[in-house]
């Protein structure tokens, strides 16, 4: 008899719970879910983890904040935020081998780059669903949405174990696309992010009201503008239009905070970095001008730093 497939959540915070309650639900493969967070993996192994808001019900799956505890997986989910990315995929490196695959459904650029240091076969993805922490071991569920995922180009990942990913993903719940080329819908979603979280994290705006306020929603145009000027010089084809994805935010239920305004409340680190310093980075490749981007970049540092109680 066929030994189940095992698939490791690394980061199971919002968007990590999310994939992770899927697909303990689903049962097509044993899930563990390992997150530094020991109160939310204690209260997921004691109670399971619950979902709330778009999708309502609680699954049973392993959780751990101690990596020896985890066994040997076939495919990793890496969703921490993309500044603990290098802490996170070293800490559970040592349960993939030749023959397992993980995949990067985070924020921003430059995580498959990390991710590839350590396991030799990744797979760059990006997703859309959302939701924020309500309680150790309870997720809200805020945003539905689809993935998109494909090899990542310097491991040489076969196609076939993209696909295979793809499938237990959107049987479990959660649509995912798998695509020969993935960069477009990653370039789209950065783009996005980039004008919409810088915006509303110093503004302290939700993202519908973000949009809907004039001088906020001309900002948002323009920092996407920018970033699809990079994205043309990078000869990289855009999937779909970021303005629309800012508009399905706008008309979605509730008062979604962004994940870098939920950051600037708590005091966090943000992913700026990884978002509009993405831009700007290559953007100074290519030889494309970014003054927005550098500017919000240049804002949120500055925030970051106001924490430190500088002289």
């Amino acid at each position: 008899m066929k030994e189940q497939m095992k698939i490791c959540i690394v980061g199971c915070g919002a968007v990590g719970s999310l994939f992770a309650a899927h697909l303990a639900k689903a049962g097509e493969a044993e899930v563990w879910a390992y997150d530094v967070w020991k109160d939310h993996t204690d209260a997921i192994r004691a109670h399971g983890l619950r979902l709330t808001g778009a999708a309502e019900f609680t699954a049973q799956l392993n959780a751990t904040s101690n990596p020896s505890e985890l066994p040997r997986c076939d495919y990793g989910i890496v969703a921490t935020k993309a500044i603990h990315t290098r802490s996170a995929i070293s800490q559970v490196a040592h349960i993939f081998d030749e023959n397992s695959a993980v995949c990067s459904v985070q924020n921003g650029v430059g995580n498959e780059e990390i991710i590839a240091e350590h396991v030799p076969c990744v797979i760059r993805g990006t997703t859309f669903p959302a939701g924020h922490p309500v309680a150790p071991g309870h997720v809200g569920y805020d945003i539905k949405g689809d993935t998109w995922v494909g090899p990542f180009e310097p491991t040489n990942t076969p196609m076939a174990k993209v696909q295979e990913l793809a499938g237990l993903m959107t049987r479990s719940g959660m649509n995912t696309i798998a695509l020969p080329d993935a960069r477009g819908a990653q370039w789209t979603k950065l783009i996005f992010n980039a004008a919409t979280n810088p915006v509303g994290a110093l503004t302290l705006l939700h993202h519908g009201a973000a949009t809907r306020f004039a001088p906020t929603g001309q900002l948002f145009h323009d920092l996407i503008a920018e970033g699809e000027a990079v994205a043309r010089k990078l000869g990289i084809e855009l999937h779909g239009d970021p303005r629309q994805l800012v508009q399905k935010g706008a008309n979605a239920p509730g008062k979604h905070r962004a994940s870098m305004l939920q950051d600037v409340m708590a005091k966090r680190q943000t992913e700026v970095d990884f978002m509009n310093g993405a831009i700007v980075h290559w953007g100074e490749k290519v030889g494309v001008p970014t003054p927005l981007n550098q500017a919000v970049w240049e804002l949120i540092k500055g925030l970051e730093h106001s924490w430190k109680d500088p002289e």
